[in-house]
């Protein structure tokens, strides 16, 4: 991929113009790496994961040195819809058929986990994190709506878990009055946050259990062997281990990941303050997450505004006009939304898998990685980064987990990957129009 997704978009050290940004509890900028440096660890990326191994190998006593070539939290992980789900971003019927009854059980309990480290995180370091309860999944027809019931009654009965609400069309209005919409479930084990704010939480404790940040230092080349050299354009560091935590910003760094994980894009708008008129767009304090293909994707901020996620985009450069982009979704969902002012629009760069489940792997015996969390990054990305410490330190159950899911590449090459990306949102743009 010639185009560099670290910049291609968005300025250089600067986080870009988001409700988030905006209202973040401010970031001291840590200066960026110079000169040769050891390290027990070192760890490429400053979102979820890589603050969240660098929190938990710094407790653990490690030295760890962190190398971010933007900002902390700069990525996906201070721009995306701050939904913590539950279990993982390929259902539970989808696993159950992947990697069977017992597998599928674990994968489960790993995602209830993820869950719970980010509220025990919160509750620990979390400054205005604004965690909510609640998130709920909608469906467009009552065939979707059947299935979503059946999902919820699934859990339930296999895993025993009594987070899930039904809601029918009339409950599914009381809660989210759209027109849209014909019914749902609501998980009360899941929650929303914002989650610039808890980027910069999970930084701030790193920071004060001794890991070394450094912004500003992008990655340029690594030597694998025994022991490491990670190069920037201000220094090095030598490590005994190595976790790479780019996700949809790792560029050239490594083939064997780059061909499993595509980097997309998403856009996420913030209206201006709706006050009263916000019960109009939802009655109770939850996320929503829709079942269009594309997603819809919307809660209220602590403001009282709209924040919604949703558009296609067929390319790697966000649109000219990101506003336009999200308002034709929005406006499908909430009519009396047409004409709204919006205060913020932004981008943001994910990552997505074949088979939409993280890929985790040990790509040497001292380098291992996490990235692709397709959507469902808030909770996986944190725990992604805790296993991979607990692996550093020998011990992998959990990473050898999800490292054994099926990681399946994507056809053609990173030259084949736009081209290819275009051709499947166009095709599924085209099915969700068709109702296919």
């Amino acid at each position: 991929m010639g185009m560099n997704l670290l910049y291609s978009n968005d300025r250089k050290g600067e986080y870009p113009n988001s409700w988030y940004a905006a209202t973040a509890i401010p970031m001291e900028r840590f200066a960026a790496l110079e000169g040769d440096v050891k390290a027990d660890v070192c760890i490429v990326g400053g979102g979820y994961t890589g603050l969240s191994a660098a929190l938990h190998l710094a407790e653990a006593g490690m030295d760890v040195v962190l190398l971010e070539a933007q900002r902390v939290g700069f990525g996906a992980s201070g721009r995306n819809g701050g939904q913590l789900g539950s279990g993982q971003r390929m259902d539970q019927e989808g696993l159950e058929a992947l990697v069977g009854g017992p597998e599928a059980q674990k994968l489960w309990q790993l995602g209830e986990d993820a869950k719970d480290l980010v509220k025990s995180l919160i509750a620990r370091h979390g400054q205005d994190c604004h965690l909510k309860p609640g998130v709920a999944w909608t469906a467009f027809s009552p065939k979707e709506a059947a299935g979503l019931h059946d999902y919820g009654r699934h859990l339930q009965d296999r895993y025993g878990y009594s987070g899930i609400e039904l809601l029918d069309k009339d409950a599914c209005w009381a809660m989210c009055p759209s027109p849209a919409y014909n019914g749902g479930i609501l998980d009360h084990g899941a929650g929303h946050l914002h989650p610039l704010n808890y980027a910069f939480s999970l930084a701030r404790a790193s920071a004060a259990a001794g890991a070394r940040i450094h912004e500003g230092s992008e990655v340029l080349d690594i030597q694998e062997g025994a022991r490491l050299r990670i190069r920037t354009a201000g220094g090095s560091v030598t490590a005994d281990h190595l976790i790479l935590a780019c996700n949809g910003y790792l560029g050239g760094l490594n083939g064997q990941v780059a061909a499993r994980v595509m980097p997309i894009n998403n856009f996420v708008v913030a209206t201006e303050p709706l006050g009263d008129a916000a019960a109009r767009v939802l009655a109770r304090d939850v996320a929503v997450a829709d079942t269009k293909f594309v997603v819809n994707y919307f809660r209220l901020s602590h403001d009282k505004r709209l924040l919604f996620g949703g558009g296609e985009s067929y390319g790697y450069r966000f649109p000219a006009d990101i506003q336009a982009t999200v308002r034709k979704p929005m406006a499908e969902i909430f009519p009396h939304l047409r004409k709204v002012k919006i205060d913020y629009a932004w981008g943001g760069t994910l990552a997505i898998t074949m088979k939409r489940m993280p890929y985790l792997a040990r790509l040497a015996p001292n380098v291992l990685t996490a990235s692709g969390y397709s959507g469902h990054g808030v909770g996986t990305a944190t725990h992604a980064g805790q296993l991979m410490a607990l692996a550093v330190q020998g011990e992998a159950e959990g990473f050898d987990t999800l490292a054994r899911v099926p990681a399946p590449r994507f056809p053609g090459g990173p030259r084949m990957r736009p081209p290819l990306l275009a051709l499947a949102m166009t095709w599924f743009a085209l099915r969700d129009r068709l109702g296919v």
